[in-house]
């Protein structure tokens, strides 16, 4: 998506209210709809859904150019929908056929598309971190203006890929924005019982490399951070790290019960949902404007991905590299 013209987070801009809203109910009627397709039999495999973090992947996306790119992780259908991966790409592709995003071959974990600069998710935890940090050499070396950002929980930065990218981009000074989305939970493991450091944020500083701690509920705070980030980048200044403390709503994945969660937590965030956050900028008349806006925009996903073909046995050998 091509960044606007306007004062970035400025929430006086109705125009970027009514499209960061709408971007992040179309995250989350689509994580819905594949949620009841899921418990129905029609798209196979697992899911690790988006529920709560909507306003992470939005803020970011709606800063960075077609041409930026950005690396993912095993959640990563929010952030395909919001770097422009098409309801009836991302659809098809976790139905299997050959008219999804990676042809099919790629299912829930691996969404991504090339042509609006998303490499296909990584399901590896912290497998984005040196990519990204690849992408971002590439972009130095070419001299051009663009710029890489990576998204990775929190649980990533126990890894040493996370370290090791970290180091040579702070070293190399390249034109990347690193995006944590601290959810508090590594699947099912609070992220206090595996580190002394209770703020990602303060990791970076070992590195020489800023960063900063925002709302990960809050869309518009999420933006401004990131467009700050964005324009360091771009000018030759360096990565930046920027923590987004957000919530999922759901389990981990599909078999996650969340036994592991209070019943006082999960209403504490949810009262926090990013949709009611911004939503609350909104009056009745355009809120269902939104809502059968992007009714019908995921019915016609869901028909393109059923009525799609599957691929063919042999295709299973094309785009295969030794």
């Amino acid at each position: 998506m091509t960044a606007p013209e306007q004062t970035p987070g400025d929430p006086a801009d109705a125009a970027m209210v009514d499209r960061l809203y709408r971007g992040m109910l179309l995250i989350r009627r689509f994580e819905e709809r594949v949620y009841r397709l899921f418990l129905e039999g029609e798209i196979p495999g697992t899911l690790h859904q988006y529920h709560g973090q909507e306003a992470v992947a939005t803020g970011v996306c709606d800063v960075l150019r077609l041409d930026d790119w950005i690396t993912s992780t095993h959640r990563p259908h929010g952030h395909a929908l919001a770097k422009g991966v098409s309801a009836r790409a991302a659809m098809a592709e976790l139905d299997g056929k050959r008219t999804g995003c990676c042809a099919g071959k790629g299912g829930s974990m691996h969404l991504g598309d090339p042509a609006v600069g998303m490499l296909p998710a990584i399901a590896i935890v912290g497998g984005g971190n040196t990519v990204v940090t690849g992408l971002g050499l590439a972009m130095k070396l070419r001299k051009s203006d663009q710029v890489a950002a990576c998204f990775f929980g929190e649980g990533a930065t126990n890894e040493g890929a996370f370290h090791e990218g970290l180091n040579f981009a702070a070293v190399e000074q390249l034109p990347i924005v690193l995006i944590c989305e601290n959810n508090l939970y590594g699947a099912s493991t609070p992220f206090h019982r595996v580190s002394l450091v209770p703020d990602v944020a303060e990791r970076a500083k070992a590195y020489g490399v800023p960063s900063q701690i925002v709302d990960g509920m809050d869309v518009l705070a999420v933006r401004a951070a990131t467009a700050d980030a964005v324009a360091s980048a771009r000018a030759g200044a360096g990565p930046t790290l920027i923590e987004c403390k957000t919530y999922r709503f759901t389990g981990h994945s599909r078999s996650d019960a969340r036994d592991y969660r209070t019943d006082e937590e999960e209403a504490e965030w949810a009262a926090r949902d990013p949709l009611l956050v911004l939503g609350a900028r909104l009056d009745q008349a355009a809120s269902e404007l939104f809502e059968a806006s992007v009714k019908a925009e995921l019915d016609d996903a869901v028909e393109f991905a059923r009525s799609s073909p599957w691929p063919e046995p042999a295709e299973a050998l094309e785009g295969v590299y030794a």
